[in-house]
């Protein structure tokens, strides 16, 4: 199992970050691990130079940080990701996020900084992770307008019914996390999701309902999603698996 989108390097892993990763390795073949804020970037590469095998990463400055984040730390980002690229896997989470950001200059600055963002990923032929909160349609049309179409985009945590046909025709990936318990709009994602563009995430340390987040969880959305279109939750495992080494370019050694 993988994992395709959490968040070790938040302060809710600090106290036992090396225990979680090794409890997860032992039942799981990766886990991709997405810093957030620009202050995580070093800390989450340390995560991978520590297990190299194990914790492969994505990178870039979440939309929501769009309120905190200047033009000089956002060059930075850029001008790091670009140093340490042959250690990183993706670009990402990038996007916008219209939930948490109402004003209509920041939600512009969003779009700049997420375009800087799909430019990099065009740039170092990385894939790119989309955070697309109450702001799906705008992120495909602009990712669209990009050229990305046909390019490896995977579009996290997904919940845009109305457009899964037109993510699936542009060759993008979806991945789907334990919310699945909660959403209704979410299993019908995955009903009708071909299994081809699935991958399977946690977005932990968050959707714990009530156990801790963590990679571990993962397990609950396989099942889930297997349920939801009657076949075996060993199927759902090895294509979503297969998905994400893929997409990712990924090695796993074991």
């Amino acid at each position: 199992m993988i994992d395709v989108h959490c968040h070790l390097e938040q302060e809710d892993f600090d106290k036992d970050r090396e225990k979680v990763i090794a409890e997860c390795a032992k039942r799981m073949k990766a886990v991709v691990s997405s810093a957030a804020a620009f202050s995580d970037l070093e800390k989450t590469l340390f995560m991978h130079r520590k297990h190299p095998n194990f914790v492969f990463i994505s990178l870039a400055i979440h939309p929501t940080y769009i309120k905190e984040v200047n033009d000089l730390e956002i060059e930075q980002a850029l001008a790091f990701i670009r140093k340490n690229k042959s250690e990183i896997s993706a670009i990402g989470e990038t996007g916008l996020d219209y939930y948490h950001v109402k004003d209509e200059k920041l939600r512009e600055k969003q779009k700049e900084m997420f375009e800087r963002f799909i430019d990099l990923a065009l740039e170092l032929k990385k894939p790119i992770v989309i955070h697309s909160r109450d702001a799906r349609d705008e992120c495909i049309k602009i990712l669209e307008k990009k050229g990305m179409k046909g390019k490896r985009v995977l579009m996290h945590l997904f919940q845009g019914k109305p457009l899964l046909k037109r993510v699936i025709e542009n060759g993008w990936m979806i991945s789907i996390g334990p919310n699945i318990l909660k959403s209704k709009e979410t299993r019908k994602i995955a009903r009708d999701c071909p299994i081809s563009n699935l991958m399977l995430e946690t977005d932990s340390p968050w959707f714990g309902y009530g156990e801790r987040g963590t990679p571990l969880n993962v397990f609950k959305a396989a099942a889930r999603i297997a349920e939801i279109k009657k076949i075996p939750a060993a199927e759902i495992e090895k294509q979503a698996d297969l998905n994400a080494e893929k997409f990712f370019e990924i090695n796993i050694s074991k």
